[in-house]
């Protein structure tokens, strides 16, 4: 494999990945659309809700780590994310389960609602109305947020809509999370020359190299993981996600660059290092301390230092924007890629 950088800005390449471009684009449309379909079904939903608050609030399913990064510091009422299929053993009439199931077909997410229901909890969940979670969801105390999609970003910002109603979360404004992904979708446009586009690069600082990815607040560092992976996908190369007392270890035992060292020699195609960095703003006094020994570190062993920042209002905006920027990046880096 070898990057061709020229692909970044040839039409006729980038038509080739029209389809992949176009999805990322229409993100915050997917949103908007989102949250607009649900409206009515919340508005319902508040109006027969019981006033009272339930004792917990567990985050079912596959998607639960993503409500918690986000609820888990505003929850005025004990909050677990409980990932698997099953529900905890204390689970009961006096706890509400919130389930997040873009997919149409999600086994995990139906065995966990069912459950759910048959214990008698309160249940929420936000999926495709004729999906199989749907199916398993019927029942005297739960609630459906229709989805017309499986965009699971679109999917979260609906649910989380929900919970900052009943005054369980902090307030997620849909049209916010849309227009920041519609300022990522502006700024990454394929239609941009590479030398103002941020996502085109990134990925051109990723050519030859095995990412590092770090954010330095819970959903930054929720975005790096998702960005890894989707960076995984694209270039079937490794690249790690995780706090910084995982990765200082990879940097310091990056070899360091040498200022004799012939940049044209063959070096048996040997991937470099590099730092992404996920800015958010956060002004965590921890997430500052570990951002500038992981920074000392990079510029110890030479390792080059890539950022993506989000400037969007609220987290979830901030977050949504990272994610559609690592997305961007990811995508251009498959499309450079080319098999010698």
């Amino acid at each position: 494999m070898w990057f061709d950088e020229s692909r970044l800005d040839d039409e006729s390449a980038l038509a080739g990945s029209d389809l992949l471009l176009r999805s990322l684009a229409e993100s915050g449309s997917r949103v908007r659309r989102a949250a607009g379909d649900a409206r009515e079904t919340i508005g319902e939903a508040l109006r027969r809700s019981d006033v009272s608050r339930p004792r917990a609030v567990i985050a079912a399913g596959p998607d639960s780590r993503l409500l918690r990064a986000v609820l888990e510091p505003w929850c005025p009422v004990p909050f677990v994310a409980w990932p698997g299929s099953a529900l905890p053993g204390w689970a009961g009439s006096l706890d509400l389960v919130v389930i997040l199931a873009p997919e149409r077909a999600d086994p995990a997410a139906a065995s966990a609602v069912a459950e759910a229901v048959r214990r008698g909890c309160q249940v929420v969940v936000a999926c495709q109305s004729d999906s199989m979670v749907a199916e398993h969801a019927a029942g005297r105390w739960s609630t459906i947020l229709p989805i017309a999609s499986g965009d699971q970003l679109a999917t979260a910002v609906v649910m989380l809509d929900y919970l900052h109603r009943l005054g369980l979360g902090p307030e997620s404004d849909a049209d916010e999370v849309a227009a920041a992904l519609d300022d990522v979708a502006i700024a990454c446009s394929p239609h941009r020359d590479i030398a103002v586009n941020p996502a085109k690069m990134v990925a051109i600082g990723l050519a030859d190299a095995n990412p590092l990815v770090w954010g330095g607040s819970v959903l930054a560092a929720r975005a790096a993981r998702r960005v890894a992976e989707s960076v995984r996908r694209a270039s079937g190369r490794g690249a790690l996600a995780g706090d910084a007392e995982h990765l200082l270890p990879v940097i310091e035992a990056t070899r360091a660059r040498n200022v004799f060292d012939d940049p044209f020699a063959d070096d048996g195609g040997e991937l470099r290092t590099v730092l992404v960095v996920l800015e958010d703003g956060s002004d965590d006094q921890v997430a500052r301390e570990q951002r500038g020994r992981l920074l000392a570190a990079a510029e110890s062993r030479g390792v080059r230092v890539e950022t993506l920042a989000a400037e969007a209002g609220s987290e979830v905006a901030r977050y949504a924007s990272l994610l559609l920027s690592g997305s961007y990046t990811a995508a251009y880096l498959q499309l450079a890629l080319v098999q010698d």
